[in-house]
């Protein structure tokens, strides 16, 4: 698989423990909204520490972007991207990925699995055809929401967020159950889009699938 070494333009923090990377487009690279690339840091201790990062920035933008939750608990990769910054260089892949958009549906995130859906959600604004789409956002508490009123404009009442450890008044402070989904979903026939922990997108694609819906219409990293 090719590699490319390319120069960050911009690193800043978008929420307590998320950072966003602007980094150039090598000549002739595409994706489609909703893949991923292995992405390293161009340094001799790391440039062979690959891991997956989804774009978040529309395909036909000058240069890519990705999202990343940093987790200082362990000496790993997204540890040392906290002191990454601009004009430092990464090395990535090409693209890889099979949740894509299959038409108007449900998405439903956990966690930093809301990435692949931010550069689809983009899209489907900037094309004006968001209309039809709902997004069910699951996180630990509303300082882990990732542009989370970026999201709230595109989407105005059909962006959902549910927070599992929120506990003040005025939030919805629950996970999601088979009750939650039957309360905020009305049609099992559309597609749906899972991601986020491995554990999360087992339990949801079995709770949908038992209300109906089938795995035709299931859009999961595979």
């Amino acid at each position: 698989m090719s590699e490319h070494i390319v120069k960050i333009l911009e690193a800043n923090f978008i929420a307590h423990d998320v950072k966003r990377f602007l980094f150039e487009k090598p000549k002739g690279y595409t994706f489609i909204p909703g893949q991923a690339t292995e992405v390293a840091i161009n340094l001799p201790e790391w440039k062979s520490e690959f891991r997956p990062f989804t774009f978040t920035g529309l395909a036909r933008a000058e240069h890519l972007e990705i999202m990343t939750k940093i987790y200082n608990s362990h000496n790993g990769v997204t540890n040392k991207l906290a002191s990454i910054n601009a004009g430092s260089e990464l090395i990535i892949k090409e693209p890889f990925g099979t949740i894509q958009y299959k038409g108007p549906g449900v998405f439903i995130a956990g966690g930093a699995g809301i990435t692949p859906f931010i550069a689809i959600l983009r899209e489907l604004h900037r094309s004006k055809r968001i209309a039809g789409n709902k997004l069910i956002n699951s996180n630990k508490t509303s300082l882990d929401v990732i542009i989370g009123a970026e999201l709230a404009e595109m989407l105005k009442e059909n962006f959902i967020n549910v927070y599992t450890r929120e506990n003040i008044i005025g939030y919805l402070d629950r996970r999601i159950t088979i009750d939650f989904l039957i309360e905020n979903i009305g049609n099992f026939s559309q597609p749906f889009y899972v991601c986020g922990p491995d554990k999360f997108v087992k339990d949801i694609s079995e709770m949908l699938l038992t209300l109906g819906a089938v795995s035709e219409n299931l859009v999961v990293e595979k």
